[in-house]
């Protein structure tokens, strides 16, 4: 076991704001069950995950006997080589890779997290937030209960070692008492658990790899390991995996499906599937259908890599305006990014992001972006293609105004920072110094994702960032920050 780290690591001291103002996903989790080398099998599903998360990454594993585990922080390949590897031996892991939303970017709160019981070794990653945890917290260190980090997914561990049911109906009650938007994997010496939230707001798939089963965040790290989809888990849903098979149980009632909608928009990779939908796909008719409800006479199309990419070509493709790489984007973040000067800090976009002048001087440019936050960042691209000859910059979001603070384990700003939730949509160009801006309606949205939940309320998604709809309570949660504003996360 071990818990040391040397040095600097990936993004260390970059802070929350940077130079840009992107949402963030919470993490990515991973899990294998009957695979002669489990821990390399994980760390190819967690290097596909690295979007997810990339200040820390963990995978515990067990040959049936006991743990192994090792956590870092930095990206996968930082914390994990062939020699460490090596050193985790076993047929069944979980992993994770995290991005902490709030404070406490610490080795401490890195996942899995690993847990003693009377019962024998317990390992839990999660994807999500659980926004009862305070309560939930609150009451266990009133009965005795000790923490030993400030993650809100410890709170299901205490919950699980004070049950005095077996493992698996321990486990189900605990998730009973949860409430928020969560993807669980829990490990024993000898059972793997996946468990999605009772709304199914945090995705998680299980996959077939031979006689393993595979659990991910995502469909693409299925894809990279080799292991076929056999499906996603449904809302309030528990499978156990243990030597023996595979079973599925409720540890709730169903809810209706409210998928974030962001993992469309923004979140998952484009080459993933979500709601029997291929994101890229997804994306492209967005674009298609923002043409259709924004239309605005231009040169050429280009979209802000890389999640932008697939609604630029679709938008492009419904006008027949000509798409064309307008903005390209550093393949190469080195260390020298970790903590630049003031100098470079302010000019961190065209670190990251670099207008090809040949291509938009002198053009009218529609620029495609998935979402607008605070507003920065899509102020400093138009400034960059107006610096580099564009005659006219119109700006058009591939989803509806971003105007509420997500509670589910996205990282967002209060709302009065949300530049969407404070400006009407002519103050917003203004602000950001577009010719024009426009943005997809949610209506359309729903029907460009489509899919088998076309028909269902909302589309199968959560829209509480659009329209302020939460599908939970929120256990004071708007409160928590001081104003309407602002999430309660991990």
């Amino acid at each position: 076991m071990s818990y040391a780290i040397s040095g600097a690591y990936y993004n260390e001291g970059s802070g929350r704001e940077g130079p840009f103002d992107r949402l963030k996903e919470e993490c990515g989790i991973f899990g294998v069950f009957g695979y002669k080398d489990a821990s390399t099998l994980t760390y190819y599903g967690l290097h596909t995950l690295q979007h997810r998360g990339e200040e820390s990454a963990g995978i515990c594993v067990s040959g049936g006997d006991s743990f192994r585990y090792h956590r870092g922080m930095g990206l996968v390949k930082e914390v994990f080589d062939a020699e460490r590897l090596a050193e985790l031996g076993g047929d069944r892991a979980i992993g994770h890779v995290r991005y902490s939303t709030s404070g406490d970017s610490r080795l401490a709160n890195a996942q899995p997290l690993v847990f003693k019981t009377r019962d024998g070794e317990l390992a839990v990653a999660t994807n999500g937030n659980i926004v009862n945890a305070p309560h939930i917290r609150h009451g266990l260190e009133q009965k005795g209960s000790i923490f030993q980090t400030t993650s809100d997914t410890e709170v299901i561990a205490h919950l699980i070692a004070r049950s005095e049911h077996d493992f698996v109906q321990a486990a189900k009650e605990a998730l009973k008492e949860l409430v928020g938007g969560f993807a669980f994997l829990l490990m024993t010496n000898d059972r793997l658990l996946a468990a999605s939230d009772p709304h199914g707001l945090r995705p998680i798939v299980m996959g077939r790899l031979g006689d393993a089963y595979v659990f991910s965040s995502e469909t693409c790290a299925l894809e990279a390991v080799g292991a076929e989809l056999v499906r996603p888990l449904e809302p309030g849903e528990l499978v156990v995996v243990d030597a023996w098979g595979h079973r599925s149980e409720r540890f709730a009632p169903g809810a209706k499906r409210s998928l974030c909608a962001m993992e469309f928009i923004y979140f998952s990779r484009p080459d993933s599937q979500l709601h029997d939908v291929n994101l890229h796909t997804a994306r492209k008719h967005m674009g298609m259908q923002l043409a259709e409800e924004a239309f605005v006479d231009a040169d050429i199309v280009t979209g802000v890599p890389d999640s932008s990419i697939s609604a630029a070509i679709g938008y492009a493709e419904k006008t027949g305006i000509p798409y064309e790489m307008g903005l390209i984007k550093s393949k190469y973040t080195g260390r020298t990014f970790i903590q630049p000067s003031q100098e470079l800090r302010e000019q961190g976009v065209k670190m990251k992001l670099s207008a090809v002048r040949s291509v938009v001087e002198g053009k009218r440019v529609i620029l495609i972006d998935d979402s607008i936050v605070r507003g920065t960042t899509s102020r400093r691209i138009v400034n960059m293609l107006r610096e580099a000859g564009a005659r006219e910059v119109h700006l058009r979001i591939a989803s509806p105004p971003f105007r509420h603070p997500c509670f589910y384990g996205i990282d967002t700003p209060k709302s009065e920072d949300l530049l969407a939730h404070m400006h009407t949509e002519e103050e917003m160009r203004k602000l950001i110094g577009a010719d024009s801006l426009a943005f997809l309606s949610k209506e359309g949205m729903i029907e460009a994702i489509g899919g088998s939940y076309a028909d269902k309320p909302s589309g199968g998604l959560c829209l509480a960032c659009f329209d302020d709809d939460y599908p939970t309570e929120l256990y004071g949660a708007r409160a928590t920050a001081g104003s309407e504003a602002a999430s309660v996360r991990r």
